[in-house]
Order: C-alpha cells, then structure tokens, then sequence
C-alpha cells in the first residue's frame, strides 16, 4: 500500500507578512515548519506503516525552500518525498492548487492520501478527490485500517460519523488524529542523504490546462488580507458567583453594548 502525505509548509512566526500588493505571504528571511494539521497526517501514516508495511510518501507544493519541511517528513520516517515547484504554479488558489496537486498525484502513484484543512478553508482536500475520482473523508479524527478496508471516525457537529471506505480513498486530518513523533538523530541525517524529487510544469503539463493555474488562472483572489490583530487585557471581576451576572450587565451597559 502506498500512502501519500500531503503537506505544507507555514511560516514559524506570529507575525506573519503580507505583500499588499498580491495579497500573498512574504516568506523572504522567515522560517518556515510543517503546518501542525499536516503532521498529525504524517503521524497517522506513519503508524499505519508500522502496522501493514506501507510506504509512505510526503508530498509539498511550495517554493525551492520547502525542501527543507519535505526533509522533517522523511526524518520523522517518511520513505520518499516529492517538491512540485514552479513559476507556473505561484498565486494558486485552493482550486488551481487541487488541479496541480491531483495531476502530480497520477503521476507519482496512490492507494490513500492524507491531507489536513489546509489553512481551515477545508478545499484543497476534496477538491483533490473530486479531481482524481475517489472517495474521500473529511475531519478524520481516527482512523483503522483492515486489508484494503478503513474505518474512521469522523467528527461532526456534535457528534460523530464512522464510516468505512475501501482504498483507493482521500482522508482530511483533524490535530487530533495523531500525537506526531520526534524527529531522531539519525532519521535526520538520512532525511539529508536522500534526493528528494522537483515535479515540474513540465512533468505534468499533458495533465492540466495552462490557463487554469496559477495567480491568473484561479477563479477565486484575495480582496484583502490582514494580520490577525492583538486583543486587550480582559477584566477580571472578585465577586460572589450570584452577582456576576449584575456585575457583566453593568460592565456591558457602561460600554453601551447593550
């Protein structure tokens, strides 16, 4: 069984910065991790591994310098990994990207892929499913696998889903799927002794439409985009808990709330 991880790769920092221009991330001088969803997926994968014998492969669409993320993968335990990168490719939205995803996915080979909520719009995941046809679970907070059969709990509301799905299938992680491991020493010096493949406009351009990725080639863009804004020191009330509530009315009519 082959299992793909798709990840991605977030700047490590707070402050993170916007090109008011293309409304897009600057990640010049800011380092970057794998975003914790992703890794919850990797983790997943890595146990059913442990379990089957599977392999399994990280995959990470982003700019020469998510090499290094695809590197963490593979020292967490990862077999192989591949980059797709290219000009072609920047400014996608989440539907461009599904289309450059799925095409490198053909390409590379699939029994299950795990993907997070991709920067909690939750798209790029079934859009990748719709994209190569097969079923796909979304919000996976556990998962069991027997033969080629899973079954997963899937979070909902207030309640739960669990459902079973025959391979091939896509799966969208939830934190919660997995506790990720430590990276070891020497699972990082073989993350850095193993080549890790580029998947290029050119190694998939018989699969997708040119004018269909990319910043121009995306039917969605962003309007405005903006740092999420520090809240002030809230107040804290000493009362007896039968005059809170008189207090926090007071509190909201002196502020004209109510």
């Amino acid at each position: 069984m082959k299992i793909i991880v798709c990840i991605k790769q977030v700047p490590d920092t707070n402050e993170v910065k916007l090109d008011p221009k293309t409304n897009t991330l600057i990640r010049d001088g800011v380092p970057s991790i794998i975003n914790h969803d992703d890794k919850a997926g990797l983790e997943a994968a890595l146990q059913i591994k442990e379990q089957t014998g599977a392999t399994v492969t990280a995959v990470c669409m982003g700019p020469p310098q998510a090499d290094v993320a695809l590197r963490e993968a593979l020292a967490m335990g990862c077999d192989e990994a591949y980059l797709i990168s290219g000009r072609e490719f920047g400014g996608s939205d989440t539907c461009a990207t599904a289309i450059i995803i799925s095409a490198a996915l053909k390409k590379i080979g699939y029994d299950l892929i795990i993907t997070a909520i991709d920067g909690d719009t939750a798209q790029v995941g079934p859009q990748i499913a719709e994209n190569l046809g097969i079923p796909q679970i979304s919000y996976a907070e556990d998962v069991q696998i027997d033969g080629d059969v899973l079954t997963v709990k899937r979070q909902y509301e207030d309640r739960y889903h669990i459902i079973e799905v025959k391979l091939p299938c896509l799966l969208t992680a939830l934190q919660e799927l997995a506790e990720p491991r430590y990276m070891h020493a020497g699972g990082i010096v073989d993350a850095y002794e193993k080549d890790i493949p580029v998947i290029t406009f050119d190694d998939i351009k018989d699969s997708i439409n040119p004018a269909h990725i990319g910043l121009k080639g995306s039917p969605t863009n962003v309007v405005k985009s903006f740092t999420k804004q520090a809240k002030g020191a809230g107040a804290i009330l000493n009362v007896e808990p039968d005059e809170a509530v008189e207090e926090i009315m007071k509190c909201l009519a002196e502020k004209h709330i109510i």
